[in-house]
This record gives C-alpha cells, structure tokens and sequence, in this order.
C-alpha cells in the first residue's frame, strides 16, 4: 500500500469530503442513495448489463443495495485479499460477512467472478471529477484493478454523492478515468468518453 503524506492535497481533500459525508443524516443518506439507484436504473449502463460488480457501502459511502434486488443481472461484490479484490457472486444465500476495514464482503466460497464475465463496475469514491477520475481512500485497490488489461476494457461508473463531483481532481499517472459519473441529479459521461 502506497504511504499516504497526511499534508497533501489529495489527503486533505479526502479528509474534508469524508467528514461532510459522515455529517449527512441518515435520512438524507437514504434519500441521495435512492436517488442515485433512480439515476441508474434509467440509465442504459446499467439495463445493458448482465453481470454488475458494486461494492457495500462503507462510512456512508452512497448506498446501491436497493439495486441488488431490483435488477435481474448477476451481481458481484468485492472481498479485500491482500492487496487486490476478489469478486464473487451476491445473492440472498449468500450471506455478506464483515472483512478487512469492516467493509461487508462476500464469504470466500461465494462463487468467483471473472473479468471476461463483467459488464459493469460501479466504483466507489470519495470524489470524482469532471474528467472522470476519482478519488479514492489511498489504498490504491481500484486503481490497480483497472490498470490491469483484463478489467481496464470493462465499463466503469463512479458513485458519488453530488457535492463530491468536483472541477478538477489531483491526479497521479496510475489514475484511470471512468467512463461515467453517477450522482443523486443525474449520470455524467467526461468528454474523453464521448470523444
């Protein structure tokens, strides 16, 4: 896991965005993750697919569990292994147990989900901007998911709640852009996508 320098810029952006996360209620909470699983349901990212990885939410992160069982695709959900995810099958029989940095992951005999099965992640952030990078916590775990020639090719949506869309993020040369930006007011595709 890269060192994480608690004076720069990105820790302390990280910093004052999770704290004006955690200030959120839990009713408004609820309310901005329903509204972004409205936005993507509408959305043709997520009807398109067949299998969708997502990830449980975390220190208020936006909540996608309404989708899980709203959607007829297959879903996978992360287990921390190491220093890199694992995805495995989600469903009801599956029952999520509590993992590395408390995050709910799916039991090791879940069953494994390849890249050459996925047609969607939907990536958790902290930020992401307008360019389509994100902001994640520093552990470096989705950035090297995508950087790896198997997953990079597969669409990606980062989640986030709006007043976490930013300008413009710092950005590092390992950062990948995503494809697409989901908030609670809409889906927003950065121009390189379209390009």
């Amino acid at each position: 896991m890269q060192k994480i320098d608690p004076s720069s810029p990105k820790a302390q952006l990280r910093k004052s965005l999770l704290q004006t996360r955690q200030a959120m209620s839990p009713a408004v909470w609820q309310q901005k993750s329903q509204q972004i699983c409205a936005q993507l349901q509408q959305s043709g990212w997520l009807n398109q697919a067949r299998t969708i990885l997502a990830y449980s939410s975390l220190r208020q992160e936006p909540d996608l569990s309404k989708l899980l069982n709203a959607n007829a695709a297959r879903w996978g959900l992360p287990r921390c292994v190491e220093k890199s995810l694992s995805w495995h099958l989600w469903n009801p029989e599956f029952p999520l147990q509590a993992g590395r940095y408390g995050l709910l992951e799916p039991r090791p005999d879940a069953p494994q989900i390849t890249a050459a099965e996925v047609d969607l992640i939907l990536v958790p952030a902290v930020a992401c901007d307008r360019s389509g990078y994100r902001l994640g916590y520093g552990g470096g775990f989705y950035d090297r998911l995508l950087s790896q020639p198997d997953w990079r090719k597969i669409p990606t949506v980062g989640v986030v709640f709006e007043f976490a869309l930013l300008p413009e993020l710092p950005t590092e040369a390992w950062d990948w852009p995503l494809q697409a930006i989901c908030t609670e007011s809409g889906l927003f595709e950065p121009p390189h996508h379209l390009a």
